[in-house]
């Protein structure tokens, strides 16, 4: 990906499902990816499962791309015992600068979006799911 690129965010927009909920799970720390995968199932209540492909093959392009960066992994993992037979082998990941830029565009696209639907009536703020239901053939 080209500097040019990198210097604007939007660019990238709009983001999949997965590469959105990768970032969403790195916005408040750095994980290894089996963490990420965890971390994305638990909150979309398993809505959402990353198998080893999809997720490391997006992680792999997210790194490429500027978006996510390979860390040590954090400090007391080793310091507490709990770090597992394994702990020397994770790969741990956090956003960038640029990645932190991406998701922030992201979010304010998807608020657009949220508030386009509401004044459409399709359901009041505050409370997603009710209210008018889509009726619409595809």
């Amino acid at each position: 990906m080209g500097a040019e690129r990198r210097a604007d965010p939007e660019g990238l927009l709009p983001l999949t499902p997965v590469a959105l909920n990768i970032l969403l799970a790195l916005a408040d720390e750095e994980r290894h990816g089996y963490g990420i995968g965890v971390e994305v199932r638990e909150r979309t209540g398993g809505k959402m499962r990353l198998g080893p492909g999809t997720l490391y093959g997006s992680l792999k392009r997210m790194v490429d791309g500027g978006l996510v960066e390979e860390s040590e992994g954090p400090d007391e993992e080793e310091a507490d015992g709990r770090g597992g037979y394994d702990a020397g082998r994770r790969r741990y990941y956090r956003l960038t600068g640029f990645g932190e830029r991406v998701l922030a565009a992201e979010l304010e696209r998807l608020e657009g979006v949220v508030r386009t639907a509401q004044a459409k009536g399709f359901f009041a703020p505050g409370e997603p799911g009710r209210g008018a239901s889509f009726t619409g053939g595809v």
